[in-house]
């Protein structure tokens, strides 16, 4: 989810498309989010680790 977030960040940016933009920052952030849950060891839809 984070690599798909910032692919839409690069493509949003060169071409000027700001929803792309928009969802990148938001999938980016939910990966992150996700990631640092399943690190602290909570389980993240049903999963003990979330990569």
């Amino acid at each position: 989810m984070i690599v798909l977030g910032v692919i839409l960040l690069i493509i949003g940016f060169v071409t000027g498309i700001s929803i792309l933009w928009t969802i990148g920052i938001v999938l980016v952030l939910i990966g992150l989010v996700l990631w640092i849950a399943g690190a602290l060891g909570h389980a993240v839809g049903g999963r003990r680790h979330y990569y």
